[in-house]
């Protein structure tokens, strides 16, 4: 077979086979391919019959010695080599087969690529064979078997052992139908049944598999140890290496051509990088909680990534971006890692944590590194955790939050969960301060949460106070009621600035539960105050009872015992806070004027005379000017009262009709709550029985829209609707109504 002889010239130095006839000829090649290919299947079958026959040519061979360099013997009476079985093959190549193969070249591969089987990439050095004279170009140039491609995988040799995975898959695919090779048969005295045949193709395809599996095992382990170790670049070299060879060999095989390929080897370099970030992240397990756990997985992130950035991405070629390919990878693992963390159940403390962390910690210490910031930020990995799995923690803090788990929970000496504001208000405090630290959609949620646990639980201390000190009437008034009154008073202006906090974030429902919270604090203020002012009354309303009676025109005794007692109360409201205190003395003044005209309306006194109008009325003048002094130095916030008593005055000292016209429109303009009873009982006071005037004055708050029915003002602007005046009291002679008398039944007549 003159086209199987090696050419003359031998192997040119260096190894490289440049005496190959067909090299140049690419129809040549293939014929080649398929006389080898031929060949081998012929070398099978002969090797197989052989073995049947015994003797001689059917002993079966030594095993060769693995530790040999190339594991091959020489017969010393011949000196022919001879070959070890074909572990790939499943059958034992013939003489013909050796001949066939030659010495040049690689098991059915065509010409190496460059940089193929150069053992000079690779991490220490286990690649480089030396120089022994003809064995070792033989040994370049022979086809490995599959024991000896995966030594090479074990010693890292991983250019020359892909290439050798390479060509052996090669030849497989150029016989994948080969018949099985017959077995021999199985000897008397072993007692086991002849194997079955196993397809020659098949076997190979597994060793081909089984072979890559082992290879991959290698290169990712070489880019898992590089940036721990921070300075192997020659190991990332073969793996480049590698990696071109196979993207080389994908080039080559069209995607279904053979099974296998593409390997697509880049992209599974990418899975590799995030794997062995993910395992540098899970060593991390420091002692001290999540905060120290965080921590150190911030420093092990930006001391990788420096490690990559300064010895592992220069070993990759630009076109890699190898840069990148980390800083993803590391994302991504930091990213399962906080996942993990999120499942757990954690306290609330625990769970700021790591809010706090993701949205603050991770930007400012990671991201915002000066070695790795820019790196990281140049990728645009977007955060760590989904927006899903965000919401679900500030969920499950804030549900933690409105039950008074963690650290209110466990002051509760384990009973029953308590609302956090029972226990403490300072955490509600400490809540809404943190809260938006973490992110202002965060903090507005949290708000809103707290603004309702304090709604619910400023009802549940409205109907506390009211129990407390809302005695029967009857019962008098403890000397420590005023004491506890004014405690709970001053409980309130806290709680009403921390709910107009709370409803400052902006939510856009927390208008009304931030009016709950006013109308609840408003009602206790107002119980307290009453509470606090209950015994005042009671001893004003003798000196009440003796106003507007002819000795009050001539004595101010009665007023002036008010104006005393009002002055010694005020001194007990020292401890009042200003808040609070301002509201009592409103309500003190609104009350205080109430009693005083109430005896005004109820027709105690009656002028008769213009005279007697004037008395009254400069009477009238007078105290109201002492009122309005008293109220004044209290620090009464509610100056519209001291109105009052002027415009009632002025309707008794007036004589034009028109001029009262106007001066009962300015007082429906003062005081929307006065109705016709009150005008009424003013024009019954001074005398005025005219009907005709009467109706024109009293038209005029007909005519302003004043009716019965009417809803008032508020509470805090009402006056005249506590103050019921009398109905009118006719003489007899005067609009007597007619007198339906019952009809009685006529007499019967007598029988």
């Amino acid at each position: 077979m003159p086209l199987l002889r090696r050419p003359p010239g031998g192997a040119a130095e260096g190894g490289q086979e440049d005496g190959d006839p067909f090299a140049t000829n690419p129809e040549s090649r293939r014929r080649r391919r398929a006389t080898l290919g031929g060949l081998v299947g012929l070398g099978g079958h002969l090797g197989g019959h052989l073995g049947q026959l015994g003797g001689p040519f059917g002993r079966a061979r030594r095993p060769r010695d693995p530790a040999g360099p190339r594991g091959r013997r020489r017969s010393e009476d011949s000196g022919v080599p001879r070959r070890p079985p074909e572990e790939a093959g499943g059958g034992k190549r013939g003489s013909l087969l050796r001949l066939a193969l030659g010495t040049w070249g690689q098991r059915g591969t065509e010409k190496p690529s460059p940089g193929e089987g150069q053992a000079g990439d690779s991490a220490d050095g286990a690649g480089q064979r030396p120089e022994s004279g003809g064995k070792d170009k033989d040994r370049d140039r022979e086809p490995l078997s599959v024991l000896e491609i995966l030594e090479l995988i074990q010693r890292r040799d991983l250019v020359a052992a892909d290439a050798q995975i390479i060509a052996l898959e090669a030849e497989c695919a150029l016989s994948p139908s080969r018949p099985p090779s017959p077995c021999p048969p199985s000897s008397p005295s072993s007692g086991s049944p002849p194997p079955s045949p196993v397809p020659a193709g098949g076997r190979r395809a597994r060793d081909v598999a089984l072979l890559y599996r082992a290879l991959l095992a290698q290169l990712w382990a070489v880019v898992a140890e590089a940036v721990a170790a921070g300075r192997a670049v020659a190991p990332l070299r073969a793996v480049v290496a590698v990696l071109e060879q196979e993207e080389a060999a994908d080039a080559r095989s069209p995607p279904g051509t053979r099974p296998g390929r593409p390997r697509a080897l880049r992209r599974r370099w990418h899975e590799a990088v995030a794997r062995a970030a993910s395992e540098r992240l899970a060593q991390v397990a420091p002692a001290g909680g999540l905060g120290a756990r965080l921590a150190a997985l911030a420093a092990r992130v930006v001391g990788d990534l420096g490690v990559v950035r300064s010895h592992v991405a220069p070993a990759y070629p630009p076109e890699y971006g190898a840069l990148g390919v980390y800083a993803r990878g590391y994302h991504r693992a930091l990213a399962q890692q906080l996942r993990a963390l999120a499942q757990r159940p954690l306290p609330v403390p625990e769970l700021y944590l790591l809010l706090d962390w993701h949205s603050n910690a991770y930007p400012r210490e990671v991201l915002g590194h000066p070695e790795v910031g820019a790196l990281l930020r140049a990728q645009e990995l977007g955060p760590l955790l989904p927006p899903e799995t965000q919401r679900d923690l500030e969920s499950s803090c804030i549900a933690a939050v409105k039950v008074g788990t963690g650290d209110a929970g466990r002051a509760g000496g384990g009973r029953a969960p308590t609302p956090m504001v029972a226990v403490s208000p300072q955490l509600l405090r400490a809540h809404v301060d943190r809260a938006p630290q973490v992110t202002p959609e965060f903090g507005r949620e949290m708000a809103h949460s707290l603004l309702g646990v304090l709604v619910a639980f400023l009802h549940s201390f409205q109907r506390k106070v009211e129990r407390f000190l809302e005695a029967p009437s009857e019962v008098p008034p403890t000397d420590s009621a005023p004491g506890r009154a004014i405690a709970l008073a001053n409980c309130c202006p806290p709680f009403r600035a921390f709910a107009e906090r709370l409803a400052q974030f902006g939510h856009p429902e927390s208008e009304e539960p931030r009016r709950q919270a006013h109308a609840a604090l408003d009602r206790v203020t107002r119980i307290c105050g009453h509470v606090l002012t209950r015994r005042l009354f009671e001893d004003l309303k003798p000196y009440f009872g003796k106003l507007m009676k002819r000795k009050w025109l001539t004595s101010s005794d009665a007023f002036d015992a008010i104006v005393m007692l009002i002055t010694g109360f005020a001194q007990t409201l020292r401890p009042l806070h200003p808040e609070p205190h301002q509201v009592l003395v409103s309500e003190l003044h609104r009350r205080v004027l109430i009693e005083y005209v109430r005896p005004l309306l109820q027709g105690r006194l009656v002028c008769a005379s213009a005279k007697a109008r004037a008395r009254v009325a400069a009477r009238l003048g007078d105290e109201a000017r002492q009122l309005r002094e008293l109220f004044t130095r209290l620090d009464s916030a509610s100056p519209w009262l001291d109105s009052v008593v002027p415009r009632l005055r002025e309707l008794l000292v007036l004589e034009d009709t028109a001029a009262l016209q106007m001066e009962v429109g300015a007082l429906a303009r003062d005081f929307p709550d006065v109705r016709r009873r009150h005008v009424a009982a003013l024009l019954d006071a001074r005398g005025l029985r005219a009907q005709g005037p009467r109706r024109e004055i009293l038209g005029v708050l007909q005519d302003l829209g004043g009716s019965e029915a009417e809803p008032g003002p508020p509470r805090h602007r009402t006056f005249f609707s506590e103050l019921p005046a009398p109905r009118p009291v006719r003489c007899l002679p005067f609009h007597l109504p007619r007198l339906r008398l019952p009809r009685r039944s006529p007499a019967r007549p007598p029988p």
